[in-house]
């Protein structure tokens, strides 16, 4: 008899180099000990020996099975030690866990992307999919919103996302300096200056929680259906597997029924926003 496999087991990772994407945040290349595999919007867990670990959305493009891109904000403990580390060293991975973007549902439809700071990192994991699969969606707009120019995360990528035919990208800030020349305010007023036909279109948000509940808002204003509006909602996930109650949003855990919902299957839920 076969003994089952161990839920909580890691694979090995090695930390191949590291990206500096704004005072706060850093990319981090890790190649796996094996090939692999995940669905776009699903997580990992993120394992650093002796400090502990912390769930992440991959960065990088699920078709890329080699190395995976891991985009770290630095906000606690486990985040600050991740952020010192440098190439060379060994980490762990287990997943992927839950449930990802339906892209069947996006297909021969005009794509908006609304993103926020970090989260513009599993947005970009979706970015790289429909991008490899541009002959199948009609057209995509992206709108991005961060503080301050500094805080503009993969900087090198808008300048491909935007040679890329189908593809629309906007951005804005919220305190601009002296080398910005795009929007100022926040993210979703870049909606009222993007041409989309919304009865043959689809949603998906992401970033701060204040930003996705006005992003929902402002969709919702614009006439897209609730079911046609996909959050990526990442709320206080931690054991990945539904076991620590941590990520309880009403009747669902996030971690095992999500990250990813559409807006109807949680509009009525308790504190979606906290």
């Amino acid at each position: 008899m076969t003994a089952s496999r161990n839920i909580y087991q890691c694979i090995k990772a090695e930390i191949t180099e590291v990206i500096d994407e704004s005072p706060t945040i850093k990319s981090f290349v890790l190649r796996p000990e094996r090939e692999f595999e995940f669905k776009t919007g699903q997580f990992v867990e993120l394992t650093l020996d002796g400090f502990g670990e912390a769930p992440f959305t991959p960065s990088s493009s699920p078709l890329e099975k080699e190395e995976i891109q891991i985009t770290v904000m630095r906000a606690g403990y486990v985040t600050e030690k991740i952020h010192q580390l440098k190439p060379g060293v060994i980490m762990g991975i287990r997943g992927p866990y839950g449930r990802g973007y339906p892209l069947d549902k996006f297909f021969d439809k005009e794509v908006l992307v609304l993103g926020g700071g970090c989260g513009f990192a599993p947005l970009r994991s979706l970015l790289y999919n429909l991008k490899a699969e541009e002959d199948k969606i009609k057209k995509l707009v992206f709108c991005y919103g961060s503080k301050t120019p500094a805080e503009c995360i993969y900087k090198p990528y808008i300048n491909e996302l935007r040679q890329v035919k189908k593809f629309e990208v906007y951005r804005s800030v919220d305190r601009p300096d002296e080398t910005w020349t795009e929007e100022v305010g926040v993210v979703t007023n870049l909606l009222d200056k993007i041409a989309i036909n919304v009865d043959d279109s689809v949603a998906v948000v992401c970033g701060p929680p204040v930003m996705m509940k006005f992003g929902t808002l402002k969709l919702l204003e614009m006439g897209y259906p609730e079911d046609n509006i996909y959050l990526s909602m990442e709320k206080n996930m931690s054991c990945g597997l539904g076991k620590c109650g941590h990520c309880m949003m009403g009747k669902y855990f996030v971690c095992k029924d999500g990250p990813v919902f559409s807006y109807d299957e949680v509009k009525d839920q308790p504190d979606i926003w906290q």
